[in-house]
């Protein structure tokens, strides 16, 4: 087993324990994130994030994770989320494949892939199955997504 996939482990071990102050040791200070309920995150905001997220499932997370593969620059896994969505309560089974870049031994690039519109439609009911294809209800889920890390950074004085 390599050291970075050492630090996946520990990264998507941390996640299910809902430690995200681990997590976030696993993250080179320059860390790039993308995923498509997000959109791009810089830096600190990653790790205030991964702690919202957490902190809105109230424990009640489950991760699970496999095909961890990582090589001195690269890697990438499989993982599943399982969770209630905050706003709506509906459970949703998140499948996601992540793909990594590595520096310094942590991880610099971090891009998480799903099916957005599968998502919505756990998440939102009929509406997310007659919306969540649309370019526009995609965006209105990723300027809530970032709406909601705002208020949290505010809440928590995490600027």
């Amino acid at each position: 087993m390599t050291a970075n996939e050492k630090t996946l482990i520990k990264f998507y071990t941390a996640f299910d324990n809902a430690d995200a102050s681990t997590m976030c040791e696993c993250y080179h200070s320059k860390i790039e994130f993308r995923d498509p309920a997000f959109g791009l995150l810089k830096g600190n905001d990653v790790c205030q994030m991964w702690k919202m997220l957490i902190e809105k499932s109230k424990g009640n997370i489950k991760i699970e994770f496999s095909d961890i593969k990582a090589d001195e620059y690269v890697g990438s896994a499989q993982w599943t989320a399982t969770y209630n969505f905050s706003k709506t309560n509906r459970k949703v089974v998140n499948v996601i494949r992540a793909q990594f870049q590595f520096k310094d031994g942590l991880i610099k690039k971090h891009t998480d892939d799903f099916d957005i519109w599968k998502w919505s439609k756990q998440a939102f009911g009929i509406t997310g199955y007659l919306l969540g294809w649309t370019g526009f209800f995609q965006q209105k889920i990723q300027q809530q997504a970032l709406l909601s890390l705002k208020k949290h950074k505010q809440t928590k004085n995490a600027n």
